[in-house]
């Protein structure tokens, strides 16, 4: 288990805090709270830690299969309109990572960027059916080397406040990649073509660059 360079500072700044009040409950306070203070300081900073672990996946070898970007719950299966890429109808496949969950998101498929793109917006529960459209969002295409085109949205939720996107247009990945990072609750819309076959079901746990959410 390793921790993810996006919360070195936020951890840090969270360490320095935490041991300047550990500190001065040991200066001024009574033995009885300075326990307190010292489990509640403990129970803090591991939350904060556990939310930044980067897991070790493994990817499956498959031309066919579209893997989950993110940890979470399935919280969604159905066919929707694509407005801002497609432009027609898709299978939505969504993906909903609570603060326990591992925020860290992975690439789906392995092919080449084509479209990247950043949208500042609203921050509804990220499990709201117009988060998708309203919320703050990043969006990726990436396509298969078979010419398939797989898009992938991040959607920030309502504790969330910053989408990280490491990827580039032109850019060629493989599945299993780091795709970004979205700090506290979320979620993740795959989109794919109508005929792709579904091997989730909603309310299935999965787990980001490991889990097959459906093949093409």
């Amino acid at each position: 288990m390793f921790i993810h360079r996006e919360g070195y500072s936020t951890l840090k700044k969270l360490g320095v805090g935490l041991g300047a009040l550990c500190t001065g409950a040991l200066l001024f306070l009574p033995r009885p709270l300075l326990r307190w203070v010292l489990l509640t300081s403990i129970i803090i900073f591991g939350f904060f830690t556990q939310f930044f672990r980067n897991p070790i996946r493994r990817t499956p070898d498959s031309d066919t299969a579209i893997i989950a970007p993110a940890d979470g719950t399935i919280v969604a299966i159905e066919p929707t309109h694509e407005s801002e890429y497609f432009r027609d109808q898709r299978l939505k496949i969504s993906i909903y990572m609570s603060a326990l969950n591992v925020h860290l998101n992975r690439v789906p498929v392995t092919g080449k960027v084509v479209y990247n793109r950043y949208h500042p917006g609203l921050y509804l529960v990220a499990f709201h059916p117009k988060s998708s459209e309203l919320n703050e969002r990043n969006t990726v295409v990436i396509e298969r080397k078979d010419g398939q085109p797989v898009l992938v949205r991040q959607i920030a939720g309502i504790l969330a406040r910053r989408i990280r996107y490491y990827l580039r247009e032109g850019q060629p990945v493989r599945a299993g990649d780091e795709l970004g990072f979205i700090k506290f609750g979320s979620r993740c819309d795959v989109f794919l073509p109508l005929n792709a076959q579904v091997k989730v079901r909603l309310q299935d746990k999965v787990k980001g660059g490991e889990s097959i959410l459906a093949e093409i």
